[in-house]
């Protein structure tokens, strides 16, 4: 017998040990997998439903007028739930139109994000969904019970109108009220408007005074 009828022969029994395991493994009442690359059968494992863990969810485009108070008694028609918050604006307080709600119970919380997504509210759909306990961040809950006052911008503006300048600043003042008067009259001659201007008041500022003080030689 030759080289290349012995290698033969071994491949038809390497063939033929394989399928003899094949047909051994199909006998067993246990095994439901065979994988095609060869190799014990396997058992199929029934995977049922994942058991829903999340309690806090998302809402996305809150309307106008829907805020904590609103949303508090809304909510708490499914159940009892642990936190209420709305993003909001640092300056303004003004709402971002998304926030997070947390229930206690996690089938509640499915039940909402299942039953209340799209749901047409001043006319705005809103967008419910559940978030995962790993990627609820440690932060979400920071300032839930803090209110946000509004920052007062005409108070800020008149304070700033209203403080001290020293004699620098007022000239700077002047310089920049100067340039964009400069650029107004350009662009009403552009227009071919035919203007007299008045005087600005203030335009031309004393020079600070230097006082020079002398030893008293007596």
């Amino acid at each position: 017998m030759g080289v290349k009828e012995k290698k033969a022969l071994k491949k038809s029994l390497k063939k033929a040990s394989a399928q003899q395991a094949i047909i051994a493994t199909c006998e067993d009442k246990d095994v439901e997998f065979l994988p095609l690359e060869g190799g014990p059968g396997k058992k199929i494992v029934e995977s049922g439903e994942p058991v829903n863990k999340s309690t806090v969810l998302y809402i996305g485009h809150i309307p106008h007028g829907f805020y904590e108070e609103q949303m508090e008694g809304f909510f708490k028609q499914f159940g009892t739930f642990k936190r209420l918050r709305i993003a909001r604006n640092r300056k303004t307080g003004k709402s971002k139109h998304y926030g997070f709600l947390e229930f206690t119970n996690p089938e509640v919380a499915k039940v909402v994000a299942d039953e209340m997504n799209n749901y047409l509210l001043f006319e705005h759909n809103l967008q419910i969904q559940l978030v995962p306990p790993e990627k609820v961040h440690p932060k979400l809950w920071k300032r839930v019970n803090r209110t946000i006052e509004p920052v007062n911008f005409v108070e800020v503006a008149r304070r700033r109108h209203n403080k001290e300048r020293t004699l620098q600043e007022h000239q700077r003042m002047v310089q920049a009220i100067l340039k964009q008067d400069e650029k107004r009259r350009e662009r009403i001659k552009e227009a071919g408007i035919d203007y007299e201007y008045p005087e600005l008041i203030g335009k031309i500022q004393p020079k600070a005074k230097k006082i020079k003080f002398t030893d008293d030689q007596d």
